[in-house]
C-alpha cells in the first residue's frame, strides 16, 4: 500500500470516527462515572468489535446485508434494542451511581468484564460499521497486490484512530467529573445520557441500506 493512499484513508476514516455515536457516548459516560482505565477497557472492547466487523465485511457479510432485507432488518433491530436497553437502564437505575463510586473505587472482575463487554456489544450490534467497511475498503485496496496485508493495515489503522479518539473525548469529559459531585447533577447526567442512548437506538431503526 502506497503512503499517499494510506494517508487518504486516515483522512476519510477520521471523518467517520470523530462523528458522535454510541461508542463516543459510552466513552464519555464511562469517563464521568468511572475513570480513564474504565474508558480504556471499554474502548478495547470497541476496537475488538471493529476488528470483528471488519473481518465480517471482508468475508462477505457486508454484501449479504446489502442484499438481504430480512437479515439487515434483524441486525438493525438487534442493535437498536441493545442501545435502547442501555439507555433505559441508565435512565432508571443509576441515579446514585456517583455517590457509590466515591465510596468504592475498586471494581470487581465482573464489573471490569461488564465494562469491556458493553464496549464490544455496542460496536458489533451496529450494522453501520459493516456497511462502512464494505463500502470504504474497496476504494483503498490495490487488487494487484496481496489483499490480506492491506486489510490488516486498514483495519488496525482504523482501530488505532478509534481508540485514540475515544480516549480523547473521555479525557475532556473527565474535567466535568467534579461538577457532578452533587447528586442532583449526577441524576440529570444519567437521565440525559440515557435519553441519548435511546435516541441513538431509535435513529438506528431508521438506517436504510444503501
Amino acid at each position: 500500500m502506497e503512503l499517499h493512499t494510506w494517508l487518504l484513508f486516515i483522512g476519510v476514516a477520521m471523518v467517520a470516527i470523530v462523528s458522535p455515536g454510541p461508542a463516543i457516548l459510552l466513552a464519555i459516560n464511562n469517563s464521568v462515572m468511572y475513570d480513564l482505565k474504565a474508558v480504556a477497557l471499554s474502548s478495547f472492547g470497541n476496537i475488538l468489535g471493529l476488528f470483528t466487523l471488519s473481518s465480517a465485511a471482508m468475508l462477505g457479510l457486508g454484501v449479504v446485508l446489502h442484499t438481504s432485507a430480512t437479515l439487515f432488518l434483524g441486525f438493525k433491530v438487534l442493535g437498536a434494542m441493545y442501545l435502547i436497553y442501555i439507555g433505559i437502564k441508565q435512565f432508571r437505575n443509576l441515579n446514585n451511581a456517583f455517590e457509590s463510586l466515591h465510596i468504592n473505587k475498586k471494581k470487581s472482575k465482573k464489573e471490569l468484564f461488564g465494562i469491556f463487554k458493553k464496549g464490544y456489544l455496542v460496536c458489533v450490534t451496529n450494522p453501520k460499521p459493516i456497511i462502512f467497511f464494505t463500502a470504504l475498503f474497496p476504494l483503498f485496496v490495490d487488487i494487484n497486490h496481496a489483499i490480506l496485508p492491506q486489510f490488516f493495515i486498514l483495519t488496525f489503522t482504523f482501530m488505532a484512530l478509534s481508540f485514540m479518539t475515544l480516549m480523547m473525548y473521555a479525557y475532556f469529559a473527565k474535567s466535568l467529573k467534579s461538577w457532578f459531585a452533587l447528586p442532583s447533577r449526577a441524576a440529570w447526567f444519567n437521565k440525559i445520557s440515557g435519553i441519548l442512548f435511546v435516541g441513538l437506538g431509535v435513529g438506528l431503526l431508521g438506517l436504510e441500506r444503501k
